[in-house]
């Protein structure tokens, strides 16, 4: 299955992308930063959440949307 993965702030930076489309099996959300640990070494120091469908969702949920993004912490006021 082709999973787009989306990056915002500095998580865009480090990738030097906004978005990209990698394929994966059936797998976990683990599985998945997994591979982008290893593509993205920098990424494994980096607070992040991970979405899928608009939610918020643990790393140990299946993969089951053709779409995640990683969302770096937000801060405002």
């Amino acid at each position: 299955m082709d999973l787009k993965i989306k990056y915002f702030g500095l998580l865009a930076e480090i990738t030097l992308c906004n978005e990209e489309v990698l394929e994966f099996s059936e797998t976990t959300i683990s599985e998945v930063l997994e591979v982008l640990h290893n593509k993205y070494p920098s990424l494994r120091d980096k607070d992040f959440q991970v979405a899928q469908d608009l939610e918020i969702v643990s790393k140990d949920s299946i993969v089951s949307a053709t779409e995640i993004a990683l969302l770096p912490p937000f801060s405002g006021g």
